[in-house]
């Protein structure tokens, strides 16, 4: 408690941040000297580094979504100490010691999301979420006190869980008299949209971003490629368009926020009904359709949702793997035409370093004993200080 309480008083805290998205394809880490809480915080990112999970365990991780029990059970650990060595090199990397880092925050990987209301899963109205990548390994292994899984508290508190990323996101992007949409393109695609005042902060899931693409590529080449790099393959397709309208009608779209979503629903599943369906098309104009489709629901969730509550944008930040697929940002460009549509990287991010920075930034939070939540975006009933501390 002693340890804890010298933290907590600091006014400058130097912060590992650690995020495994939906794509599940290796770890973000990031070093940030943090100096403050809330709404007076100032945030230096000192350095990035992103650590790709080897082949046979992103092969694992992939088939953890389906169980069994002892897989996820042991994957917990393993993916710990994996996380664990992304943050010990990533402080390496920024020429500090480990006992220099005061906190890391782990958001770790998850691997089912039932949000609340949904059906399947057994969840019932509650919903639940796990997030694996032992948080009390992560502390042995660096020595530094950890804070993991994050969306707990909000579904405790009748949120989705997701995003939580809104409040960092206001932290360190709000501009007096701006109104920025942060869209982050990840396995699943949401969006922040970042006010000068709070409580005009908006975000959710927007839908599919790399997860349905990625997972058709590797089903489609049979596991030789892993993305489409630069979106070359759909660029050179053409859409599909009965596959189209099938897919635009998937009732998540029109549905209202507080939302979320996740693989469950845009990844490996859709991804086989899709090929077995289709097997007579090419693998260009299946990917091209599938490209289109995130553009477009990013689109749509814009139209339905975002301009409806704050009208004008002043630019769309793009972060995120997405951001690096060439052929759906032309989209997206072309989509938003009469709006700035840059890279996150213009306000100073990495477009792949914002998510866990992010993470650092609520891992900071927690230890000031400040809610991490947005209870407007999550649908929570109130707000909560997020995470579990490991020591």
């Amino acid at each position: 408690m002693n340890r804890l309480t010298s933290i907590a008083k600091k006014h400058t805290r130097i912060v590992v941040g650690l995020m495994s998205g939906t794509s599940h394809d290796g770890v973000d880490a990031v070093v940030a000297r943090i100096k403050g809480a809330g709404a007076g915080c100032t945030v230096e990112l000192i350095t990035h580094s992103y650590t790709p999970y080897p082949d046979k365990l992103g092969s694992e991780v992939g088939k953890a979504f389906d169980g069994p029990t002892s897989l996820v059970c042991s994957l917990n650990f393993e993916l710990g100490e994996f996380f664990a060595a992304a943050a010990l090199g990533a402080v390496k990397e920024a020429g500090l010691k480990i006992e220099d880092v005061d906190l890391i925050g782990s958001h770790g990987q998850t691997i089912y999301h039932v949000p609340p209301g949904a059906t399947g899963g057994g969840a019932g109205k509650a919903g639940s979420t796990l997030q694996i990548g032992e948080g009390a390994v992560i502390a042995r292994r660096t020595g530094a006190v950890t804070i993991n899984d994050f969306r707990t508290a909000d579904m405790a508190a009748g949120g989705h869980g997701a995003p939580l990323v809104p409040l960092a996101d206001w932290v360190m992007f709000r501009r007096p008299g701006k109104v920025t949409a942060l869209q982050n393109i990840g396995g699943i695609a949401n969006v922040t949209v970042v006010t000068e005042d709070l409580d005009g902060v908006m975000g959710f899931d927007t839908g599919p971003g790399n997860s349905l693409i990625d997972e058709t590529v590797r089903i489609l080449t049979r596991g030789r490629i892993k993305y489409d790099k630069g979106g070359k393959l759909a660029a050179s397709g053409e859409i599909i368009p009965k596959l189209m309208q099938k897919l635009v009608a998937n009732p998540y779209f029109k549905k209202k926020p507080p939302k979320s979503t996740g693989r469950e629903t845009f990844g490996k599943a859709l991804a086989e009904k899709i090929v077995a369906e289709h097997r007579a098309a090419r693998k260009e104009d299946i990917l091209c359709t599938l490209t289109h489709l995130s553009a477009m629901s990013i689109r749509a969730a814009y139209d339905d949702f975002v301009f409806p509550a704050h009208g004008k944008l002043d630019r769309i930040a793009l972060c995120g793997g997405g951001a690096g697929n060439d052929f759906l940002v032309s989209l997206l460009r072309r989509l938003f035409e009469g709006i700035p549509v840059i890279d996150i990287e213009e306000l100073g991010v990495p477009a792949q370093a914002r998510e866990a920075l992010c993470f650092a930034v609520l891992a900071n939070e927690t230890m000031s004993g400040n809610p991490g939540n947005v209870p407007s975006v999550t649908g929570a009933g109130s707000g909560a200080i997020l995470g579990k501390i490991n020591l």
